[in-house]
């Protein structure tokens, strides 16, 4: 077997992206990689646009084209990224559910109660056993990778999947906090009886004790009950709503100093949540649910830069609801492997 010594002996990072199957084309196996990145290719309960559960796909295919010299992390890439092949069996279940899913909405949205109807309490109820279903293949993949020293990313699919992987995270590590990008909240309980719905993530992962602090920046798009939820939280959530970060930037306020006065918040380990809708839409336009407004690519990697500055160290991250199309795979490919190099700052 070859090992990561010959492996950096022998590649020469200035070559043409092979298509080899991994990620950016890099030569690392699942042995050999210090990060291990799952595709979860599930989308079941999006309640808006479809598409995101073929974006590992996307993310794999357009990374190719990316060239590996990176400003934050030149060597970055030595550490060993390996991206597992993404389980088409999941996406199959996927493709079956949400059809079912979809009735269960529309039957929603007519008014109706899904309890009136025992064929859908049963579609519900078993939406919601295939989720986590997921959830646990996960946990169980990065619970694995993590009981071998190698750190673990998570490509959607949309925001449900990174649960199982937030699960064995809370499994290593007693106290962490949750940097979120996002146009959404996704506080959410049980949002349209889906238990492990999209709109749900984070009412989720504060069920984890270990989690301590949840830090949610960009959030333009939300309920009213969200907004309780925050208010009444004692500080374990602390939300940067898109317009009042603008209009502290239009007073002249520095994204920087905005950036420090986020990151303080937050404990010394910190995953990172990446829900791509959290940018501008021009970005990643065909992410399931856009939202006018949002941030800049560049303005999310000084936010992160921060987190390495400050001393914390990034623990995990995940990056989810990139659509299936080539220019939201180049931006999704290119976020993947900036929090891989960010992350290899933190060692």
């Amino acid at each position: 077997m070859i090992t990561k010594e010959e492996i950096l002996q022998n590649y020469d990072p200035s070559s043409i992206g092979v298509d080899n199957g991994n990620l950016l084309g890099l030569p690392f196996d699942y042995d050999s990689a210090s990060i291990i990145v799952f595709g979860v290719p599930w989308e079941v309960t999006v309640s808006y646009g479809a598409g995101t559960a073929a974006g590992p796909q996307a993310v794999l295919n357009a990374s190719r084209q990316l060239d590996l010299f990176d400003f934050d992390s030149p060597d970055g890439w030595k550490q060993g990224i390996f991206m597992a092949e993404i389980p088409q069996s999941i996406q199959q279940k996927s493709d079956a559910l949400r059809q079912d899913a979809t009735r269960i909405i529309q039957h929603m949205e007519q008014g109706e109660q899904v309890e009136d109807s025992p064929e859908l309490v049963e579609l519900l109820k078993t939406i919601n056993q295939e989720s986590e279903a997921v959830n646990q293949w996960l946990f169980e993949q990065s619970q694995t990778a993590m009981s071998q020293g190698k750190r673990v990313a998570v490509i959607g699919g949309d925001h449900s999947v990174p649960l199982g992987n937030l699960r064995a995270i809370a499994h290593h590590h007693p106290n962490f906090g949750i940097l979120h990008i996002d146009a959404h909240a996704d506080l959410r309980e049980a949002y349209e009886g889906f238990e492990f719905s999209h709109a749900s993530i984070m009412f989720n992962a504060l069920k984890l004790p270990q989690l301590s602090k949840l830090v949610q920046v960009g959030i333009r798009d939300l309920s009213h009950d969200e907004v309780k939820l925050i208010q009444q939280s004692n500080g374990r959530v602390s939300a940067y709503y898109d317009p009042m970060l603008k209009q502290k930037l239009y007073g002249g306020i520095s994204w920087l100093e905005l950036c420090k006065q986020i990151v303080a918040e937050l404990p010394q380990q910190v995953y990172i949540s990446f829900d791509v809708d959290g940018l501008d839409p021009k970005l990643c336009p065909t992410t399931g649910t856009p939202v006018p407004g949002g941030l800049e690519l560049e303005q999310t990697f000084c936010l992160f830069r921060e987190v390495v500055h400050s001393g914390r160290q990034i623990i995990g991250f995940d990056v989810v609801e990139v659509g299936n199309a080539e220019w939201d795979g180049n931006v999704g490919a290119r976020i993947v492997y900036k929090l891989c190099n960010l992350m290899s700052l933190c060692n």
